[in-house]
């Protein structure tokens, strides 16, 4: 009688070569979908496009002056009929501007939510402090139509400070009797961090249209809050009281970093200021040297 024969036994250790072999694929599958959707900007494969914006990287308070560690960058999703004409995609175009309402973390922030000047911005939970860097005190200086460039200085602009006098003032001697006109930068890059009343209100950062009630006061703003140390605020002082002060308006192009610290060696605290005069004047700006 014929016996079949036996089935043949399968090779030890076949079984795991495949298994290793798709793990394998199955991570390049994994590496694939994900570069894909790095290079995608982001969108899930087959998903809608992304792109990104500015967001909230933590919980910004109303009247809140807007700084570099309130932002990061998220993405969000360009399909349907959504409008991304008032979120930003640049973190720069975002500092300084002043948070309307209470920003939660996370949220896009779009500009219906800020404004580019405080003055009528509900007070509601207002800071009780300015932003000032270690070392800076705030002091606020008298501007005008003419004097402050047509009004067009805002919170957070930087502004340069320039002097006229007579040469009579700071010389002595027979240089006295012979005065002369001099015209001079003293300070450059002033950080505004306050406006005066007479603001005609709070222009939104798209620029549409005005924040706060009615009754707003309007013409050009009477006052300039700005930061600086205790020592150039009695230096600024007896400018704005002995000679003709005007200011220019620096280009949003050139702004720095808000100061951390006030970076100068002689004027750390309030206690280094030690009264002016106008010899030490002269000393410290050259007048009579021109």
């Amino acid at each position: 009688m014929a016996v079949a024969p036996a089935a043949a036994r399968p090779r030890p250790g076949g079984g795991r070569l495949f298994i290793i072999i798709g793990l394998l694929l199955a991570v390049l599958a994994f590496g694939a979908v994900f570069l894909i959707g790095n290079l995608s900007g982001g969108a899930n494969l087959g998903g809608p496009p992304q792109t990104s914006v500015v967001v909230a990287k933590q919980a910004i308070p109303l009247r809140h002056q807007i700084t570099a560690n309130d932002l990061t960058i998220g993405k969000i999703s360009t399909s349907g009929s959504a409008s991304l004409t008032n979120v930003y995609t640049n973190t720069h175009d975002v500092l300084n501007l002043i948070s309307q309402i209470n920003i939660s973390q996370g949220s896009v922030i779009t500009s219906d939510m800020l404004a580019k000047d405080i003055n009528l911005v509900p007070t509601g939970a207002a800071p009780a402090y300015l932003p000032l860097a270690k070392g800076y005190v705030a002091m606020t200086i008298p501007t005008g139509e003419q004097q402050g460039v047509a009004g067009h200085i805002s919170l957070g602009d930087y502004i340069t400070v320039i002097v006229s006098a007579q040469s009579s003032l700071f010389a002595t001697g027979a240089a006295q009797a012979q005065p002369k006109p001099i015209t001079k930068t003293v300070y450059q890059n002033l950080r505004i961090i306050g406006l005066g009343p007479a603001s005609a209100g709070v222009s939104s950062a798209n620029g549409g249209g005005t924040t706060g009630g009615g009754g707003a006061t309007t013409g050009v703003t009477s006052s300039l809050t700005v930061e600086l140390t205790q020592c150039d605020a009695e230096y600024l002082t007896w400018f704005l009281a002995n000679t003709t002060v005007r200011y220019t308006l620096i280009s949003y192009k050139d702004y720095g970093t808000a100061p951390e610290d006030n970076g100068d060696p002689t004027c750390k605290t309030v206690d280094a200021a030690g009264g002016v005069s106008p010899a030490k004047i002269d000393l410290k700006f050259h007048f009579t040297t021109l």
